[in-house]
């Protein structure tokens, strides 16, 4: 029941690899199934959990094995967001980096496409900014999924009052 069935450094590398690459299916798989969560994403997380369950704990069901392998993923998710914290060039690899997905009154349907943002959600943000799409100055959708909008009017108030013609940050 405590004792581990595996050796102590089996249950770290079963953690430690689907970790890694569960890590990797999750940045190919996009910004925007990270961030909201519709209920098909919800149930392939899910069975996503009780897929790669098996491979974690292998023939191993004893609570030592169990605290060794979530120490384990729980002591890699301290170190990626140690490493993220303090290295720009990891952070943009594991967190990926911001997009622009409209400019000027116009939405780029290409990008758009590529980043799998659908209609509905570019609609929904420009309500939520209260931004009719003639008076968007950028649309940027962020590394954690969230579109943000800025509209041109405010872009321009912001201008007037530095005294320059200052881009959204």
């Amino acid at each position: 029941m405590w004792i581990p069935g595996v050796p102590w450094w089996e249950a770290v590398v079963r953690a430690a690899s689907i970790y890694l690459a569960l890590m990797i299916l999750m940045r190919l798989a996009g910004k925007r199934t990270l961030s909201q969560l519709t209920p098909f994403d919800l149930l392939v997380m899910l069975l996503l959990s009780e897929a790669v369950s098996p491979s974690i704990g292998g023939n191993d069901d004893s609570i030592g094995g169990g605290l060794i392998r979530a120490t384990t993923l729980v002591g890699l998710n301290l170190v990626v967001g140690y490493a993220t914290a303090r290295s720009r060039a990891v952070e943009r690899f594991i967190q990926g980096a911001p997009v622009v997905i409209g400019r000027d009154g116009k939405l780029f349907e290409h990008v758009l496409r590529r980043q799998r943002i659908g209609r509905d959600d570019i609609e929904k943000a420009l309500r939520e900014a209260q931004c009719e799409l003639p008076d968007l100055a950028l649309a940027v959708l962020e590394p954690d999924g969230q579109i943000t909008v800025w509209k041109a009017s405010e872009r321009a108030q912001r201008d007037s009052a530095s005294g320059g013609s200052a881009v959204p940050p």
